[in-house]
């Protein structure tokens, strides 16, 4: 019997110079990735990195697994051929805010709804950081950029909204210096299906501390780390979230000596959709803390799974014959006739 070999992070980093900015949260991500793939027990050889075009896409050149840098905002496509080609792979979608969201909208929704067994990881910027700094999808209302240089009047796509609308069963958010980021990959590996990830990721250069609201150790309290079956604390568990049943919203409440239940603060069942959404759709700021960690999960058979057995539901029992299928339909056969000399 072959003894298995314990892999390390340094099993899944590749001989290439890692090419982003100083300080750039792409490396953070990219270490909490390597970090996490051998204590989950990944097979490099059975694992594939596909991304489209942006910063974020230069991951599969860092991770020694298959991997495809392929085209601007395709990355999904590209991910649904490689896991129906070989169901068995471990398919990781890295993408940008910009790359899943504008180009590539209409794919990301099409892999959410469909289930792929798949981990997307969306690195959220709110900025197009490859090309220079021009405002994305999920720019804030006023940001000054290259494109936008009076100030963006544009509403910005919420990303965890947009992939619970598109149907997805797994959503979760994540910062990318934090401690909890390989908790959330875990997570996000064990759920079967379309594992959406947003991660909040500092542009240093384009868009520094756009995060720092809540990313800040200062404002460290403005984080509200969901955990099933626990009850909704953060600000050190000085304050909650609880539902207001009037006006069918959720409200903040001061939790006064550890009594979240004389609080009615509510405890987070990952597989309620509706609190999902109001949890991604809180109003960050005035008091309102960022929902993190597993927001929703409620499994569902997966697009692969459905593919493959209706294969074999419809082969069953037929012989292959690649003439009768050749031949099937409005087909006809020239004869050759010969001629007169």
């Amino acid at each position: 019997m072959t003894e298995m070999v314990k892999l390390t992070a340094k099993d899944f980093a590749t001989d290439q110079e890692v090419r982003w900015c100083p300080g750039c949260g792409d490396y953070a991500v990219l270490k909490a990735v390597q970090r996490t793939l051998p204590e989950i027990g990944v097979d490099p050889s059975k694992t594939v990195f596909i991304s489209g075009i942006g910063c974020s896409s230069r991951f599969p050149y860092y991770m020694e697994t298959y991997g495809f840098h392929t085209i601007h905002g395709r990355a999904p496509t590209i991910a649904t051929g490689v896991k129906l080609a070989n169901p068995e792979l471990d398919v990781w979608i890295i993408t940008g805010d910009g790359d899943a969201l504008s180009i590539g909208g209409n794919h990301t929704m099409h892999v959410l709804r469909r289930n792929l067994d798949c981990q997307i990881l969306l690195f959220n910027n709110e900025i197009y950081g490859l090309t220079k700094g021009q405002y994305s999808p999920t720019s804030r209302v006023g940001t000054r950029s290259p494109s936008t240089p009076f100030g963006s009047v544009d509403r910005p796509v919420s990303p965890s909204a947009f992939a619970l609308g598109s149907g997805a069963r797994f959503v979760a958010r994540g910062i990318d210096v934090h401690k909890n980021l390989p908790a959330v990959l875990k997570a996000a590996h064990a759920h079967r299906g379309a594992s959406f990830v947003e991660i909040y990721q500092n542009c240093i250069v384009y868009n520094d501390d756009v995060f720092a609201p809540f990313t800040a150790k200062e404002n460290a309290g403005n984080q509200l780390w969901l955990e099933a079956g626990q009850p909704m604390l953060f600000a050190s568990g000085t304050k909650g979230i609880t539902l207001d049943r009037e006006r069918l919203c959720l409200k903040i409440v001061d939790v006064i000596d550890g009594d979240w239940q004389g609080a009615e603060v509510i405890v987070h069942e990952p597989h309620n959709r509706g609190v999902a959404h109001m949890l991604v759709e809180m109003p960050v700021g005035q008091g309102w803390p960022v929902a993190l960690g597993v927001l929703y999960e409620d499994p569902a058979p997966t697009f692969e799974s459905a593919i493959i057995e209706q294969n074999r539901a419809l082969s069953e029992g037929k012989p292959a014959d690649l003439q009768a299928l050749v031949s099937k339909g409005q087909t006809w056969e020239v004869a050759k006739e010969p001629r007169e000399i």
